[in-house]
């Protein structure tokens, strides 16, 4: 009998196995159900061939399954797979096997990041799916994000440039003690040697402004000691020393005037965009974000998944991951999804998408690209006249594409047609009436409340124009609003990878580790879903309060 790595489970662990778990458990069903999962071969552009055997590449990726799938750390996966007999069950282990030092895990995630192999292990899983029809192309599928805070402390500013020129000096007392001790001023050892955090700031602003200028000074002076004749040019390939000299660059500005040099902090204006700026010296890939008045460091994570209905006999598992720093926009990573969902024969029919998604571009290109119907609704149309529904919107003119002019209720024609980008970076079209035109207009204030120039309406290209009309329109009848209410299943999949895995904080740092726990998150995910569909476990039902739930009018 092999297990789920493709090695046969010893007899005496099926025995102990099954004397322990009678009704099976989710590591026996796994192993039972799906059969080999993680071959070795698929692993072996990362390990070597020279020396001694290692530990089984396809064991190490089910424990890393596992290990989400209970929320364990390294530690505690480790003693699963040395004490858990369900665990060596899958694993197809003895009994008495010793098993591994937790530290191999690291080692195992690094290999995986290094050689492009983050998504290989849910990949794999689904294609096993793919061969038992449980997961197919076609069909309909929903997507959604949610935020990922850094595996970092939040700091205000200044805390934030103490910590980044000490983790700098950290990183230079290592790999060359002896050149730093040789310049270095003795009153930056007790000022840098511990936590900038450790001690108390001070709470008057002069004071604050005093250290503030004495640690930007520090830090120039360590960059100009870094980058003279006289030093290593290694130095500067030191990634603290680069993470130095960018948010250096980012947060002060220094002017130096008759041999006075004279620093101070960038104004907000000065600043660079959040999707460039560094937030913390130990995280470089960690962004900033605000969304809906929600403020984070980290990442965004985007869950792809099936969502087919009920009856048609496959479970809903996840079948795409997509992460991204906190500052992209949603609509940026959709191409990417279809893109990748394609590649792996699991393209839906149907993709069910939240606002922040939809484009009138992607609307467009979608069907003709991916064969794919995307579904969600697109922004209203915020018009004062639309909104307050009175007066003269965008649907009360005559647009005449050819001739480039569009014409007004009481008949009037447009001036001015100006091709361009809204805000958005998004081809836009201004159309503007003429101020003698409206001036005279007996209607004036049902359609502008300018006094000085005309009418300005803004569309957007003749086909982006009409489907966002078309989708405006259709988004108000009851069977649009049927169809698209089964997207806010995908809110109770976000919620799952929170709250079984821990998902709201990354566990590593950077982007690519911290993707590919987001990819061991969805395969836990989907092995806790089989596990629940081999069991026929009813779909939860929405939660309502008995508040909610009263029947006022009675």
């Amino acid at each position: 009998m092999a297990s789920s790595s493709g090695r046969e489970v010893p007899e005496s662990t099926q025995v102990i196995a099954w004397a322990a778990f009678p009704k099976g458990c989710l590591a026996m069903r796994v192993r039972d159900s799906l059969g080999p999962l993680f071959d070795d071969e698929v692993f072996r552009s990362a390990f070597g061939v020279r020396g001694r055997p290692g530990i089984s590449p396809g064991r190490l990726a089910l424990v890393s399954v596992l290990q989400f799938a209970e929320n364990l750390t390294d530690r505690q996966a480790a003693h699963a797979v040395r004490a858990r007999i369900d665990w060596k069950y899958l694993l197809g282990l003895e009994l008495a096997d010793p098993g591994f030092d937790f530290t191999v895990l690291t080692g195992f995630r690094d290999r995986l990041v290094a050689h492009g192999l983050e998504e290989k292990v849910l990949d794999l899983l689904l294609e096993r799916l793919a061969e038992l029809k449980l997961v197919a192309s076609g069909g309909r599928q929903r997507t959604d994000s949610t935020h990922v805070l850094a595996a970092v402390r939040n700091l205000n500013r200044l805390e934030f440039v103490g910590e980044t020129l000490r983790a700098a000096l950290e990183a230079i007392a290592v790999a060359a003690p002896g050149w730093l001790a040789s310049w270095m001023d003795p009153s930056w050892q007790e000022r840098y040697g511990a936590r900038i955090d450790s001690y108390r700031l001070p709470s008057e602003e002069d004071k604050r402004v005093q250290l503030t200028q004495r640690i930007a000074a520090d830090g120039y002076l360590l960059h100009e000691a870094i980058t003279s004749p006289t030093a290593p040019g290694w130095l500067r390939e030191i990634p603290a020393v680069t993470t130095l000299r960018v948010v250096w660059l980012q947060q002060f500005k220094r002017t130096v005037i008759d041999g006075v040099q004279e620093v101070a902090w960038r104004g907000k204006d000065d600043l660079p965009p959040s999707r460039a700026r560094i937030t913390s010296p130990y995280e470089p890939d960690s962004r900033n974000a605000v969304k809906r008045g929600s403020v984070w460091d980290g990442y965004k994570v985007h869950f792809s998944e099936t969502c087919d209905a009920q009856d048609s006999g496959r479970p809903h598992v996840i079948t795409h991951v997509v992460t991204t720093d906190a500052t992209a926009g949603d609509s940026a990573v959709v191409e990417e999804i279809h893109d990748r969902l394609d590649n792996k024969g699991l393209l839906p029919s149907e993709h069910l998408m939240d606002a922040g998604y939809i484009s009138a571009e992607l609307l467009l290109t979608a069907p003709i690209d991916h064969r794919v119907r995307v579904i969600g609704p697109v922004r209203p149309n915020t018009t004062r006249q639309t909104a307050q529904a009175t007066g003269f919107g965008k649907t009360a003119f005559a647009i005449n594409w050819a001739s480039r002019k569009a014409t007004c209720p009481n008949g009037a024609t447009s001036r001015y047609w100006t091709e361009g980008s809204d805000h958005n970076q998004r081809p836009a079209i201004r159309i503007r009436f003429a101020t003698e035109t409206c001036a005279p207009c007996p209607v004036r204030d049902q359609c502008t409340s300018s006094t000085r120039y005309g009418r300005q309406l803004t569309v957007r290209p003749q086909e982006q124009d009409a489907i966002l009309e078309r989708v405006r329109a259709e988004q108000t009848t009851d069977e649009w609003k049927t169809l698209y209410a089964v997207r806010a299943g995908v809110e109770g999949t976000i919620h799952q990878a929170i709250a079984a895995t821990g998902a709201r904080r990354t566990r590593y740092i950077g982007l690519p580790k911290t993707h590919l726990a987001h990819v061991l998150t969805a395969t836990a995910i989907n092995l806790i879903r089989l596990d629940a569909w081999w069991n026929e476990e009813p779909l939860a039902r929405t939660r309502t309060s008995h508040l909610a739930a009263l029947d006022l009018a009675a």
